[in-house]
């Protein structure tokens, strides 16, 4: 594990506990054999917003969602509640663009239909309707125009993108708009492979009204829940781990703060969005509950997080390559998935970029701290 002084804030030593978890190969939501994501934004000539799109196994993946925010744009979600018939998702989608960015599953619905892939709906083969749930986050007119948003070229562009291959993090994808408390947000993920050879994996859109750093220390919020490898996302700096930032540079965060929104917390719409996943078999019910525990790693590495406005989301696909886990086995699953949860905000914070757009300037939190990655 890294060494770290007395001013660290992450990788905690809680993971001890349990020495045996660790990453899986690419430390993404793509460590669940099957499952291929792809991204797709457009920024400049005011435009700031893209899709992420995660893809299921041809047969599809048994899903479940928790929605907490209090202003949710989303789509099939009700078809995911136990009680209703169709148990398996082709897609899910996470997008930019608000509820005009819901428009983006089209794309993907098209493409899937066009391969073939869908719930079967008629007599002939390929009478199928894909199955495919959307979620979006609040980015509007963070490029410059309110109305540059997502649409089925969008979700389209992000199917023909789609790979097995890790992917990318930070302000990319769905992520391209997004902002964590007035720093740059963006896409984050990591995974976890359980004692029992089990995968959990999460991809995270944090876009969140709230902060996602101590106001007191600057340090980031989730950062006691990082395994070791979790900082690659810094490059070199990496092995110098993660430190309490400079008061000055809390300060300077804390003014900027105050000038752009009147306070501490910035007046905007928001929402953090994301999918777990995992190979084991799981009803429609504990793939709920899976997404429900997530919301309590969004809630250790956000705050204020559920409000009425923000959207937060959280779907959970099961591919079923594995056995079903046993009661004991469970609570292990759903333990790692909400950490798993807090490391993927943690990384699509630290992999932002800061971006500069005719609505203005926004600071990744590499660049507001930069003493807190030093590498010296």
């Amino acid at each position: 594990m890294t060494t770290q002084d007395d001013t660290s804030t992450g990788p905690d030593p809680m993971w001890a506990l349990d020495p045996q978890v660790r990453p899986g190969p690419t430390n993404s939501l793509v460590d669940v054999a099957g499952l291929r994501v792809g991204q797709h934004d457009r920024r400049g000539d005011g435009w700031l917003t893209g899709t992420t799109v995660v893809l299921a196994p041809p047969e599809g993946a048994v899903a479940g969602v928790d929605v907490r925010g209090g202003g949710p744009g989303t789509r099939e979600t009700d078809l995911l509640d136990p009680l209703n018939q169709v148990d398996r998702v082709h897609a899910i989608v996470l997008t930019g663009g608000s509820a005009f960015g819901l428009a983006a599953a089209d794309g993907v619905m098209q493409q899937l239909y066009a391969e073939g892939v869908g719930f079967p709906a008629g007599p002939e083969p390929g009478q199928v309707v894909p199955i495919v749930p959307a979620a979006v986050v609040f980015d509007l007119g963070r490029g410059g125009d309110f109305g540059a948003t997502p649409d089925a070229s969008f979700g389209t562009a992000a199917c023909a993108a789609a790979t097995t291959a890790a992917p990318a993090l930070g302000s990319v994808g769905a992520g391209t708009g997004a902002e964590c408390g007035g720093l740059k947000g963006g896409v984050g993920s990591a995974s976890a492979v359980l004692p029992d050879g089990t995968t959990v994996a999460a991809l995270v859109v944090a876009n969140p009204g709230g902060h996602v750093l101590d106001l007191r220390t600057g340090g980031l919020l989730g950062a006691s829940a990082l395994l070791e490898g979790d900082l690659d996302v810094l490059g070199e700096r990496a092995a110098y781990g993660l430190r309490r930032p400079d008061p000055g540079e809390l300060q300077e965060a804390r003014e900027r703060a105050g000038a752009r929104s009147g306070g501490l917390m910035p007046k905007v719409l928001a929402t953090t969005i994301g999918v777990i996943a995992t190979d084991a078999t799981l009803t429609k019910a504990q793939a709920a509950k899976v997404a429900g525990i997530g919301h309590d790693g969004m809630a250790r590495a956000i705050d204020p997080v559920h409000t009425m406005f923000d959207g937060d989301t959280l779907f959970t696909i099961a591919t079923g390559a594995r056995p079903a886990p046993d009661p004991v086995a469970f609570h292990g699953l759903l333990t790692v998935a909400a950490r798993t949860v807090t490391r993927a905000i943690v990384r699509a914070v630290l992999a932002a970029e800061g971006c500069q757009t005719p609505a203005g300037t926004v600071r990744s939190y590499c660049e507001a701290f930069p003493s807190a990655v030093t590498t010296s």
